[in-house]
């Protein structure tokens, strides 16, 4: 008898997710902003890979997002996107990608699914972008749109605060959640408000909030790969929870790996290529068992 083939995971889908706030099911988000990130993501389960701007302080080095720009999404969230079999791959649109016109808008972010071959892209601001999301919907390209602390807009918010602690603030955020909902947004990034704020939003939409910083009555969660891995350096933000500590395990892995280095361990004759022994002969290498740490 022929053994049955496992089939592949159904692939995730923009209807999918909507299906999902249906039926009660949570989603987990992840980011990822490379091939290697994204298969371990994957293979955990993540149900959509955000290839997020926070790249350009996690793999870059800088101290916020502005300064991502979009050949880089582009180039990025293509490495993402050949490594997704099942997850849906959404890039963030970067600073100035999408402020400068529909048109303009447009172009870049069918960059991201044209060049990148994403499924989706993010754009930050609720009800100020509405128009923007539903004509970007119109020509086939799915949003998720993103509320709350948009880091973009981090120096008009004075640095990385919660948003949403007054009742008029709160009352903005309800507002703004509406308005991408009406626009055609399949998904609400809800970051850094209170609990019971994204609990309100939540309630009230008819498409998935995914939280980060938002507690726990969203429909999903999202945090960043290098973050809840302990990748990192510096003191995690209040809403992260880390998972491990990879980091130091690294560090300490490729510090044995110099040590084996200088004192002759590694590589061992095991680890090398050897000539057949006639030309071994040529090359004086009689005695392949020779310690290279005593020369």
């Amino acid at each position: 008898m022929s053994k049955v083939r496992n089939p592949m995971p159904q692939a995730v889908t923009v209807p999918a997710l909507k299906d999902r706030k249906a039926a009660g099911e949570r989603c987990v988000m992840l980011t990822a902003y490379d091939y290697p990130t994204a298969r371990i993501a994957e293979d955990a389960g993540a149900d959509i890979l955000l290839v997020g701007d926070s790249l350009g302080m996690v793999v870059q080095g800088q101290p916020d997002t502005l300064c991502v720009t979009l050949d880089q999404m582009v180039y990025h969230s293509g490495m993402v996107a050949r490594a997704a079999k099942r997850a849906l791959v959404v890039s963030d649109m970067p600073f100035l990608s999408y402020h400068t016109g529909f048109k303009d808008a447009i172009r870049n972010c069918g960059r991201c699914l044209q060049e990148a071959g994403v499924q989706g892209v993010k754009i930050e601001g609720g009800a100020k972008r509405a128009p923007l999301i539903r004509r970007l919907v119109q020509n086939g390209i799915p949003v998720m749109a993103h509320i709350g602390l948009t880091p973009q807009s981090i120096h008009a918010l004075g640095g990385f605060k919660v948003q949403g602690k007054t009742l008029e603030t709160a009352e903005e955020l309800l507002q703004d959640a509406r308005a991408v909902e009406q626009a055609g947004a399949f998904a609400i990034v809800l970051e850094c408000i209170p609990a019971e704020v994204a609990r309100e939003i939540t309630a009230g939409s008819g498409i998935l909030t995914i939280g980060i910083g938002a507690g726990p009555f969203c429909d999903g969660q999202v945090l960043v790969f290098h973050d809840l891995l302990g990748l990192y350096d510096g003191p995690l933000p209040h809403h992260v929870r880390s998972y491990g500590a990879f980091g130091k395990q690294m560090r300490e892995a490729l510090t044995r790996f110099k040590e084996d280095v200088l004192s002759g361990r590694f590589p061992t004759d095991d680890e090398a290529f050897h000539l057949a022994p006639e030309l071994a002969e040529i090359f004086g290498a009689k005695d392949k068992n020779a310690d290279p740490a005593s020369r």
